[in-house]
């Protein structure tokens, strides 16, 4: 698998997340403490997460950082 496809598959696993959750794009960015274009970004695929990120969003969605890892993989 190639780097776009980690990107873009890890972006729809956190947008399913998000959206379960019933959170929009804008608090979820106010909840991780990051930009809602940076949220845009890694949702689309075209942001190349930070694993420091990677936590942040995992705790804003109430996941372990592994769970969201293991979802993501039951879509590749």
């Amino acid at each position: 698998m190639d780097d776009k496809n980690v990107k873009t598959q890890f972006g729809l696993t956190v947008r399913k997340l998000r959206l379960s959750k019933n959170i929009s794009q804008e608090k979820f960015a106010e909840i991780v403490g990051l930009h809602r274009t940076y949220i845009s970004e890694v949702e689309r695929g075209t942001r190349n997460v930070t694993l420091i990120n990677v936590v942040k969003i995992a705790k804003g969605l109430e996941v372990k950082t592994s769970e969201l890892f293991c979802e993501m993989e039951k879509e590749i």
